[in-house]
């Protein structure tokens, strides 16, 4: 079977109708319906009911989904199976949130390295609808996120809770009136923490990564939350302190991966890896 045909179906129920896979796979709405009506012929069987909100499974499609969804990543592992350096016997294809890099994930490589010398790794950096879909789609055999949407026939296991806590530079008075630092933890914290910066006015500089906003206040002085790990050097060299009185916050770590995926000895490997960097 035509794997197009499979991805096509996955696209549709990913998506919710046949214009918008068209949209997302950049083809004509009638190729996808073309490609659907050739499935259900192969098959024998209808697919999906569509009406005016869209395209809904039909019992047949339901039991069809996770084969399509196996057809799919099967086919990507064999193009990265060919893809293979020489010298290497696999290959693993992780991806992660940037300001999960440094230095979590980028233990992570060098654990990899010693532990697994023979494994190659594809490394990759984005944002995490964009890491679910490549994960989806059978590109990433494992994405690190914060907060992941759950998706059938993928397994979601908790690697480490980070706190971020409530910091300060030592180097500028805090009653400045632009001194807090508003980082994108994302949806969850942004609902959580307005309690916990009450009081210290509107935010002055608002950032969508960490990293930038940590660096940002250790230059130019502030306040913000950030991991504790990250912030922790900072306050053992004085640059930082923490502010008494401040609630801290969860801020869990997930490995997304196919249900499936633990069949792989490299993928069963790669997990135990993250599981130690994080620890």
């Amino acid at each position: 079977m035509d794997v197009e045909r499979a991805r096509t179906f996955l696209e549709i129920i990913h998506s919710g109708s046949f214009l918008n896979a068209a949209e997302r796979l950049h083809v004509t709405q009638t190729t996808v319906s073309a490609r659907i009506r050739t499935l259900e012929d192969e098959l024998g069987r209808k697919l999906f009911v569509r009406n005016r909100n869209g395209a809904q499974l039909t019992a047949a499609g339901r039991e069809f989904q996770p084969y399509a969804q196996s057809m799919v990543q099967l086919w990507e592992r064999a193009r990265h199976q060919l893809a293979i350096p020489a010298g290497r016997s696999s290959i693993v294809a992780l991806g992660g949130e940037l300001s999960l890099w440094n230095p979590l994930l980028l233990d992570w490589l060098v654990w990899m390295r010693k532990a697994l010398p023979h494994v190659a790794i594809q490394a990759q950096v984005g944002v995490p609808d964009q890491l679910l879909e490549q994960l989806r789609t059978g590109i990433l055999d494992i994405a690190v996120l914060y907060a992941p949407k759950l998706l059938p026939g993928f397994t979601v296991k908790l690697l480490q809770e980070e706190q971020l806590v409530l910091v300060r530079s030592t180097a500028r008075p805090i009653d400045d009136e632009e001194a807090y630092v508003q980082v994108d933890w994302g949806p969850q914290f942004a609902a959580r923490h307005e309690e916990g910066v009450r009081g210290f006015g509107e935010p002055g500089l608002m950032v969508g990564l960490g990293p930038l906003g940590l660096n940002y206040i250790l230059r130019a002085g502030g306040m913000g939350y950030f991991r504790k790990g990250m912030a922790a050097p900072h306050i053992a060299a004085g640059e930082l302190e923490l502010v008494e009185g401040a609630p801290d916050f969860t801020y869990p770590v997930y490995a997304v991966y196919a249900e499936t995926a633990q069949e792989r000895e490299d993928i069963r490997e790669s997990l135990r890896g993250l599981a130690e960097v994080m620890t």
